[in-house]
């Protein structure tokens, strides 16, 4: 007969995931053993074999739990204004507060989801490309000049890279909160975007200098 769920199951399970983020952040997903996650857990290694089967299944969850979180609120955070510049502000503020409680399911998620097997990565960058998907989308709604994808998907990296690597040096009670580094970062995004795609398109020869009309593009 198999073993029944107890009331508190969704509640363990998720604080088994937590812990071992932060295991694997600070010691690494190969260096970290499951007696040590069971003891961290503080249960036996047998019931921790009761909510995940091995490693693997634990890492695979905690991506995905992660990235289910992030793809769901900038979705939210998608719909809530139609205004393009308001939109693009509200997708950056909102994947910085989701990073809040997560430095340690981030951190897993750029250095160890390569180390799933092939067809278990596949789900995951499929969520992660709805992300990105959706801030260039956003980016170029905000930015009309900054569409063709030569620009675009540069740019759009190079806002997850001012995102996704700020927990290296962030400290909360520091000299900027979130929403004003939410805020440092949309504007400088928004108001260099229009000179990176001149940039670009007069070093392939494809345009000619930016004319004064790229200043209402500016914050």
């Amino acid at each position: 007969m198999a073993r029944s769920r107890a009331k508190d199951y969704d509640d363990k399970r998720l604080f088994i995931l937590h812990r071992s983020a932060q295991l694997f952040a600070e010691s690494g997903y190969v260096g970290t053993p499951m007696n040590t996650i069971a003891d961290a857990c503080r249960v036996s290694k047998a019931l921790l074999y009761h909510y995940y089967p091995d490693k693997e299944a634990i890492l695979f969850d905690i991506l995905s739990s992660h990235l289910e979180k992030l793809v769901a609120a900038v979705q939210k955070a998608d719909e809530e204004t139609t205004n393009p510049q308001a939109r693009f502000k509200t997708i950056v503020a909102t994947l910085l507060e989701l990073y809040r409680h997560a430095d340690a399911e981030h951190q897993v998620q750029i250095g160890s989801l390569k180390l799933l097997p092939k067809d278990k990565q596949e789900p995951l960058l499929a969520k992660e490309r709805v992300l990105v998907d959706m801030l260039a989308d956003a980016l170029a709604a905000a930015r009309p000049s900054v569409s063709h994808k030569r620009i675009l998907k540069p740019l759009t990296m190079s806002v997850f890279g001012m995102l996704n690597w700020h927990y290296l040096w962030f400290r909360e009670g520091g000299s900027m909160t979130r929403a004003e580094y939410a805020d440092l970062v949309t504007r400088l995004v928004l108001a260099g975007a229009a000179d990176a795609a001149a940039a670009v398109s007069r070093a392939n020869g494809k345009s000619k200098p930016a004319s004064k009309s790229r200043q209402k593009e500016l914050l």
